[in-house]
């Protein structure tokens, strides 16, 4: 994962819908049977608005913005089923978001503005990552194991996350939508 870098006390922080339990924990047993090396660090989630840096003193700003913004959207459903990867431009294996996309997609544009306003890599695509990094057999086993992986549930909340420099996603806040 390429990383924005950090210098000072600035925060690297992250926008995302976490996927619940019993879903979550399973895709995370999953990712680290796969011998992704993240799968410990990172929940399961659907990025929002990836990996930024921002000054600290802009933190406030930046909470009241996520608060803001989330509260403007109404909460939904999301469902998760079978597998997609970005290879050969990224060696990603993914869980598929097969409903609740427009939301996600919404959410990221709008959350993606004012303090958090950057341009991306790659077109904003909501996902589950299940496999990166890994040997091709891996990638492979991932799409396979998983092609029949489904869950459904209530979006209600979305979470900021502060990435460490030791690579662990750390939830500090969760946003009610519809607010």
């Amino acid at each position: 994962m390429r990383l924005p870098e950090r210098v000072g006390d600035q925060v690297r922080i992250g926008v995302a819908i976490q996927v619940p339990p019993p879903f979550g924990p399973r895709l995370q047993r999953a990712r680290a049977a796969f011998g992704d090396p993240l799968a410990t660090d990172i929940p399961p989630h659907v990025t929002i608005v990836g990996p930024t840096v921002v000054e600290a003193e802009d933190l406030p700003v930046v909470r009241k913005h996520i608060a803001d913004v989330v509260a403007g959207h109404q909460p939904f459903t999301l469902h998760l089923r079978g597998t997609g990867t970005f290879r050969p431009v990224s060696a990603v294996v993914f869980v598929q978001v097969v409903q609740g996309i427009a939301e996600c997609e919404q959410l990221e544009r709008a959350v993606r503005s004012g303090p958090l306003a950057q341009d991306l890599r790659f077109n904003y695509h909501p996902h589950v990552t299940v496999a990166h990094d890994v040997a091709e057999d891996a990638l492979d086993r991932a799409f396979d194991e998983l092609a029949h992986f489904e869950a459904v549930f209530a979006v209600d909340t979305v979470q900021m996350y502060e990435h460490g420099d030791d690579g662990v996603w750390r939830p500090v806040e969760h946003f009610p939508l519809g607010r």
